[in-house]
């Protein structure tokens, strides 16, 4: 295995990432619950426990298409005295010497224990004939229970369906939807504003002016924040000047989060701090990672009383996106009720090296590739902060920690799975670990 080099100390003045990330968490409120048609609840975490309340199937039912029988009648040869299809009640009993012709899904009718699918009965041969149902021929005798379904055999009355804090998912608003539930109570989705700032910024759509670029960071941000379950809400550009930057945080302040691009670093015209200061709590962090070195944090009073989060990304597009995954996502995570777990994450051999050169963890942004039963990794071309299509084509960012200078080729290195690639190709070209 290649060497790897230490030689970096832990920067005091600068948080880990994983404390940055705790103080943020700490902040971060489970937010209030309310009904959603069921349809909208896909995603969301339940707010309080479902009990069945009757049982499914609520009665015996046939598995198959047939003839619903006694097994212990000792006839071979049965009067067919009714027929019942999936939604009608039986009204005949079944009686010694008799059968009901019945369909997949319809209640089982009285005295009836068992079901003969019609291939193992003369049906064929009488319906090809032309003749009557009258009578049917039994060719091999059932036992008790045969292809019938229970009541409840699925969930019985009373039962514990599904918990309060249950990711909801197909099969489980299928579960709903089988139990009659057509509005379900959940932890509701964070309204997140999201502002843009800076002169040197327009907004996509207008004609380019020179000297200026567009408004990636709020596009890519919002995608981000729906992507996770959240509600944006554009609050476009804020200029360079204090009391518009002001006037643009107060539009956001109705919202559950408040996201900001760029003005946390220390450049001259970086007026966020100043309009920050004058509405709430702010702390400006250098967190030891790159890229997303720096980041603020903190809470803004609303009219209303609220305390809202404040996460302040750097300005760089690929560097405000890494920030969204590594403390966006799991505040907003925290806020709908789930567990705020990290990326999946796999080991890899790198086929390329890992540069550290000022102490930081490296999120390298990497393409893998599964060759001669290994996962490999390799660079998403530049790593530039500002280099957006290295993330556009990479399938995860891969760690070299802060302690080493390098990892070289032919390391293994542990990879954050991005977790925006399709599930198929994600499948094809990595194995995630237990």
């Amino acid at each position: 295995m290649a060497a790897q080099h230490h030689v970096h100390p832990h920067r005091a003045d600068m948080l880990s990432v994983e404390e940055a990330r705790k103080r943020v968490l700490a902040l971060m409120e489970e937010l209030p619950s309310t009904e959603v048609p069921l349809l909208e609840a896909d995603g969301l975490v339940l707010a309080s426990d479902i009990h069945a309340r009757f049982d499914i199937p609520a009665l015996a039912n046939s598995a198959m298409d047939g003839y619903a029988v006694r097994s212990d009648d000792q006839a071979t040869v049965l009067r067919v005295v009714a027929q019942v299809q999936a939604g009608q009640m039986p009204l005949t009993p079944v009686e010694a010497g008799t059968a009901v012709r019945i369909m997949t899904g319809a209640p089982l009718p009285e005295g009836a224990d068992a079901v003969v699918p019609f291939e193992m009965t003369d049906e064929p041969k009488l319906l090809a004939a032309g003749l009557p149902l009258t009578e049917v021929t039994i060719h091999e005798g059932p036992l008790s229970g045969q292809h019938i379904r229970p009541a409840g055999e699925d969930v019985a009355r009373g039962s514990l369906v599904l918990k309060r804090g249950h990711l909801l998912d197909p099969p489980s608003i299928g579960s709903l939807a089988s139990l009659g539930y057509a509005q379900v109570p959940v932890v509701r989705r964070p309204r997140v504003a999201i502002l843009a700032t800076g002169d040197e910024v327009q907004t996509p759509g207008e004609s380019p002016e020179p000297g200026k670029l567009f408004d990636s960071n709020t596009y890519t941000v919002a995608a981000a924040v729906r992507r996770y379950g959240g509600i944006p809400q554009l609050l476009g550009i804020a200029r360079d000047d204090r009391a518009d930057l002001k006037a643009k945080l107060q539009q956001g302040l109705s919202a559950d989060m408040l996201i900001t691009s760029a003005g946390v670093s220390a450049g001259a015209f970086d007026m966020v701090k100043d309009a920050l200061d004058d509405l709430g709590s702010i702390s400006f962090w250098a967190v030891r990672m790159r890229p997303s070195r720096p980041l603020a944090f903190g809470t803004l009073q609303a009219p209303d009383g609220r305390m809202v989060p404040h996460l302040g990304l750097p300005g760089n597009p690929v560097s405000a996106l890494v920030a969204m995954v590594q403390f966006g996502r799991p505040a907003m995570a925290k806020m709908m009720g789930r567990p705020p777990a990290p990326l999946p994450r796999i080991e890899a051999v790198l086929d390329e090296p890992i540069v550290n050169a000022d102490g930081r963890r490296v999120y390298a942004r990497v393409l893998l590739e599964r060759r001669d039963g290994e996962t490999h990794a390799r660079l998403a071309g530049g790593q530039g902060s500002n280099l957006l299509t290295s993330l556009v084509m990479a399938q995860g960012l891969a760690i070299c920690p802060e302690e080493l200078s390098e990892k070289p080729a032919g390391a293994r290195v542990t990879v954050e799975v991005l977790d925006w690639l399709d599930p198929w190709e994600q499948f094809n070209s990595v194995r995630l670990t237990e």
